[in-house]
């Protein structure tokens, strides 16, 4: 939107033009570019659509004088009014008061239509406004100057010297000022005469009225619509004029008499216009209600991390219009001007204000103070942790995917299903999806590990290790746990190979023993999996929480995935911590021990740790015999230890000691005839 420095400059003082449009860009009116015409320099503001207010140049202006600390000088008009009564000469009758809440009008008589003044007409073409007349000229003037849209008709061509503000009738048409004719809804708001419509509210005039060379009288409009019946209007049509842009937005139910005033004294000044007595206002009083907000100064302060003067905020919220209406003790109430009635609407509203105007960049970026503790852990967010420590621990890399997929890839994989989430039919369609590959919900998490694996693939890599924990949805939205891998596995160190089944069931029951996590294994056929490699996971209840298998692919490599309901591992216990190891060499030792074949290793493993020294640092099953030199009925078993101490070598002798005592106390437990001890 052009704005011109010699017409804002009637009004404010302005400064340097290169500091003006770096203020006004920091306060939220951003300065796209300055242009020069003539001895003029024209502002391309960027005005947003929620401040309709700047969008002429007093509003602007204002904006100005509060940034740089300086006056505003608004034009003053007081029209001379002559009899006889603009009451006697018109009349206004306002059927739709909802669409139209104030409906202000004067006569003017003995105008002479002719062209503007060259001061005028420059003001005009200054903001690419071309000059047509002087009685148009002065109504898109006044729109420029002020921010509110007024028309003019030609009063002995409106029948009965009446407006109607009323909706369309059916098959009721129109021919605009550009000479189309426009069909019209019953849904439209038009302003009409007594017979016919004769403009479209807000939006633009009709043809049959328009101001002509031979117009002596005129009856000038000046208006507040509803935003959504200009707005609705204005779409169906495909007319978008200043004044619907403006009136779109939000304009200004107590500007109308001040821009009729304005007007008014201007014909007068340069069409010898005589102003006849009092306007015509049609009002409903609601339009004029002025919002109060509770405001408090010192939640500003904590809300923008920065202390703000009193005396700041009271001189900034006057010259911005908001009136402090109870500004003792710590709540403040603040009145909305009428210009600003759809954009401040609550406390936060007013604290951008105050920040804007400051300026954000002088507020010093600083964290907010966090007082208290933060809040306990929740059981699901604890079990997420350990789930990402341990899968991150395996090898395994955390993704995160898009929650749509397409109807194709929902019907290729298997879906699970339990009792909280049991769902008749097909996937949860979205109403506007991006695309049929985003059309759907997921009921799965592996579609979208395969795309990354893809992805990986076809930029060369030997091999993916990949798990996703999120939301798939049924019934309703169930935490889901999604692994995928595939390619080498192992080091050239330990002997590379290709990962296969057993590796994703190692990640599977690795993830089940941190989480102390019961289920069963039940080989399944499932869909999009390789016959024969499929299994499902069940809860110790019986319910289906899961499976795994090798996907049925065209893949540079096997592919192996699995799904599992996060809920089914429970909240889990703490992943074990690492202990730095003994930098003292340790002393391995066997124990063989003969004992009946029907003794099971899970009793002498017990025995072990229940009698285990400090010293003992593992133990582990090494090799079992049967045949010669071993008595019927019984077998040799070898354990393996190994000893440290965290500050000291151990000697052999108490290594020695260690074993002596451990191999009298199985030997004591299991009857064993004879023990054998190696090292």
């Amino acid at each position: 939107m052009q704005f011109s420095r010699d017409w804002l400059a009637q009004y404010v003082e302005l400064g340097p033009v290169e500091a003006l449009a770096a203020r006004l860009t920091a306060s939220g009116s951003s300065v796209e570019h300055v242009t020069a015409s003539g001895d003029d320099l024209i502002l391309d503001v960027d005005v947003t659509g929620n401040r309709p207010d700047c969008m002429n140049h007093l509003g602007l202006a204002r904006e100005i004088a509060v940034l740089r600390g300086v006056a505003l000088e608004p034009p003053r008009a007081e029209p001379r009014e002559e009899p006889p009564t603009a009451a006697s000469l018109a009349q206004v009758v306002v059927v739709e008061p909802a669409h139209c809440p104030r409906y202000s009008a004067r006569v003017l008589e003995g105008v002479k239509v002719g062209p503007s003044p060259g001061w005028l007409r420059s003001r005009l073409e200054a903001v690419g406004v071309r000059a047509i007349n002087s009685v148009v000229d002065v109504t898109n003037f006044v729109l420029w100057e002020l921010g509110q849209p007024l028309h003019a008709f030609d009063l002995d061509r409106l029948d009965s010297a009446t407006i109607v503000v009323r909706l369309a009738s059916a098959g009721e048409s129109l021919v605009t000022l550009d000479g189309q004719r426009r069909e019209l809804l019953p849904a439209d708001l038009v302003i009409a005469d007594a017979s016919r419509a004769v403009a479209l509210a807000g939006i633009m005039g009709g043809l049959e009225t328009e101001v002509v060379p031979e117009t002596r009288r005129i009856l000038l409009e000046s208006a507040h619509f509803d935003r959504a019946a200009v707005r609705r209007t204005a779409k169906r049509l495909g007319l978008h004029t200043d004044a619907s842009h403006r009136f779109e937005r939000g304009a200004d139910p107590e500007a109308t008499v001040a821009a009729l005033d304005r007007a008014a004294a201007l014909l007068a000044e340069i069409a010898q216009a005589s102003v006849r007595r009092g306007v015509l206002d049609v009002i409903d009083p609601a339009c004029l209600d002025r919002r109060e907000i509770a405001f408090a100064p010192q939640r500003l302060d904590a809300f923008a991390g920065a202390a703000f003067a009193r005396e700041d905020l009271e001189r900034w919220f006057a010259g911005l219009g908001l009136e402090v209406v109870d500004a003792h003790g710590s709540a403040w109430r603040v009145r909305v001007p009428s210009w600003r009635r759809f954009d401040l609407e609550r406390a936060e509203d007013l604290y951008e204000e105050a920040m804007r105007i400051r300026g954000f960049d002088a507020i010093p970026a600083a964290l907010p103070p966090i007082l208290g503790s933060d809040g306990p852990e929740t059981s699901e967010q604890r079990r997420r942790r350990l789930m990402r420590q341990q899968l991150v621990g395996q090898g395994l890399a955390e993704t995160i995917q898009y929650a749509f997929i397409s109807r194709e890839e929902d019907a290729r994989f298997p879906v699970l299903r339990s009792d909280r989430a049991s769902r008749n039919g097909g996937p949860i369609e979205l109403q506007n999806p991006l695309s049929e590959r985003y059309a759907v919900l997921r009921r799965s998490m592996v579609p979208g590990l395969l795309d990354t694996a893809r992805f990986n693939q076809r930029r060369g890599a030997a091999a993916v290790r990949l798990f996703e924990i999120g939301n798939v949805f049924l019934d309703q939205e169930v935490e889901s746990l999604g692994i995928l891998l595939g390619g080498t596995a192992g080091t050239p160190w330990d002997g590379a190979r290709e990962a296969d089944l057993f590796d994703l069931k190692g990640v599977l029951d690795t993830l089940l023993e941190a989480f102390a996590a019961k289920v069963a294994i039940r080989r399944a056929g499932l869909p999009g999996v390789l016959a024969g490699t499929g299994a499902e996971l069940y809860s110790p209840g019986g319910e289906r929480v899961g499976w795994f298998g090798r996907l049925d692919q065209e893949s540079p490599f096997p592919l192996f995935a699995a799904e599992l309901f996060c809920w089914a591992l429970g909240e889990g216990g703490e992943v074990p911590s690492a202990e730095i190891p003994s930098r003292f060499p340790g002393i391995a030792a066997d124990l063989t021990l003969t004992h009946a074949i029907e003794v099971p290793w899970a009793s002498i493993a017990a025995t072990i740790a229940a009698a285990a020294p400090p010293e003992l640092q593992e133990f582990g099953f090494k090799d079992r015999y049967q045949g010669e030199g071993v008595p019927a009925g019984a077998v040799n078993t070898t354990v393996a230890f190994r000893y440290n101490a965290p500050d000291r070598s151990l000697q052999q002798d108490e290594v020695n000691a260690r074993q002596a005592e451990l191999a009298r106390l199985l030997g004591e437990r299991f009857g064993w005839p004879t023990s054998k001890e190696t090292s």
